[in-house]
């Protein structure tokens, strides 16, 4: 009965959210706030528990680069690069696009798809205020190009993280099983987004010609800030890449680089916190917790549960299962904590296959199903979340249906051609 609540107030929210009939802060506030009262989920859990509530690890991961893009931002390397982009692209719609999703697909690796969208999301919309075209297809296809990308490494996208603890998976295995697959979706997405966003293509002549009058040294507004900035985020990145081997959580890392960026910038804290997307961190906190109760009561273990088992027998199909199941399932649950309410049963399921190999496979298969479903709507991963928020902030709103009926498409896209790679490569 718990379970059937629960559900049912998630899907009211999602509606909503869909839809956009209430703005999704109040939205997932409400719900979240009714699971609680109703006892789904534990009063305490909510603020105190790692994995039955608010996860404190991304919000502190993106509260901490919030302030550090902040600070960055103050340099005008946004507008330095922005102005390189336009004029290495020349102007050109679709040329200025693969850039932008060539570099955020080959950072989001190394850097993990949020912050990396928190990077470029903000040259993104300088470039496209430069050459007076609309950003929203920009973003778009970099959100996408950085759930495809994060998916090559153990530290590109959280729910590998997830994964690689629970199957003991190192940094290798992801490069030797996820990268062949995660370069072949990318070159296939790069052609396929110029059929998807043809009709959205802009190019202004008058515009481009005084973007290439410009020189982009003069953009550089504070170079020795700049130089300390880029020291600090340098550091930022090695603390990301080697947080496993500190022992030390990516959040923490995120925010002490956020502190020493404060104090080598000698910026004024009221001005950086004003740049933080507190609506973001808000609407995180409550999705948190209406996930939160569907694990608790059960909803998710038994979607899951009842998807596997009933295709145990089989490895090829409990692969194929996995793959498309946690790519329907992650494109309306955030993947974070369904990756970890259903890890303990993959887990299970490879113990009762007889080789290696194939129990591998479920693991690929599972990781980039719900890597992959990432993409899938509005509210399926981190980045979608953070880069919706900050092209709302920056006057550009993209609506949960402008991403969506895009993302539903390079999610069948993609998880049908790594259905072929896992059949290829794990079981002819």
């Amino acid at each position: 009965m718990s379970g059937a609540i629960a559900l049912a107030i998630f899907l009211v929210a999602f509606y909503f959210i869909a839809t956009e009939k209430v703005g999704k802060v109040k939205v997932v506030l409400i719900a979240s706030g009714l699971m609680a009262v109703l006892g789904l989920i534990p009063g305490a859990d909510v603020f105190y528990s790692e994995h039955a509530g608010i996860d404190w690890n991304v919000i502190f991961l993106l509260f901490g680069m919030m302030l550090i893009v902040a600070v960055i931002k103050q340099t005008g390397v946004f507008d330095f690069l922005g102005i390189w982009a336009a004029k290495m692209s020349r102007g050109r719609p679709y040329r200025l696009m693969v850039m932008l999703m060539v570099i955020t697909a080959i950072a989001s690796p190394f850097l993990d798809n949020v912050t990396t969208i928190m990077l470029i999301a903000p040259v993104t919309i300088v470039v496209c205020s430069r050459l007076r075209i609309a950003p929203q297809p920009y973003l778009i296809a970099e959100i996408l190009a950085s759930n495809i990308g994060g998916a090559a490494t153990l530290i590109g996208d959280p729910p590998n993280i997830i994964i690689g603890s629970r199957a003991g998976l190192t940094f290798n295995d992801f490069l030797i099983h996820m990268s062949p697959i995660v370069a072949i979706v990318f070159v296939a997405f790069v052609l396929l987004t110029w059929v998807l966003f043809r009709k959205r293509f802009e190019y202004n002549p008058q515009h481009v010609a005084e973007v290439m009058a410009l020189r982009e040294r003069d953009a550089i507004t504070d170079s020795r800030l700049l130089v300390r900035s880029m020291i600090v985020l340098a550091a930022v990145v090695a603390g990301f890449v080697l947080h496993s081997v500190l022992n030390v959580e990516p959040s923490i890392v995120a925010l002490l680089g956020a502190g020493v960026m404060l104090l080598v910038s000698r910026s004024d804290v009221a001005d950086a916190m004003r740049e933080v997307e507190w609506q973001t961190l808000v609407f995180f906190a409550g999705l948190f917790v209406m996930v939160a109760a569907l694990v608790n009561t059960g909803v998710i273990e038994v979607i899951g549960g009842w998807s596997l088992h009933a295709l145990g027998d089989n490895p090829f199909a409990a692969a194929t299962a996995l793959l498309f199941g946690s790519a329907v399932l992650g494109a309306f649950f955030d993947n974070i904590p369904y990756v970890a309410t259903i890890a303990p049963i993959v887990e299970g399921l490879v113990a009762q296959v007889p080789d290696a190999q194939t129990g591998q496979a479920l693991w690929w298969s599972f990781a980039l199903g719900a890597d992959f479903g990432g993409n899938g709507t509005a509210v399926a991963a981190s980045a979608n979340v953070v880069a919706i928020g900050m092209a709302a902030r920056a006057g550009h709103p993209i609506s949960f249906w402008q991403f969506t009926k895009y993302g539903i498409v390079v999610t069948v896209f993609s998880t049908v051609i790594a259905w072929v790679y896992v059949w290829l490569r794990y079981f002819m």
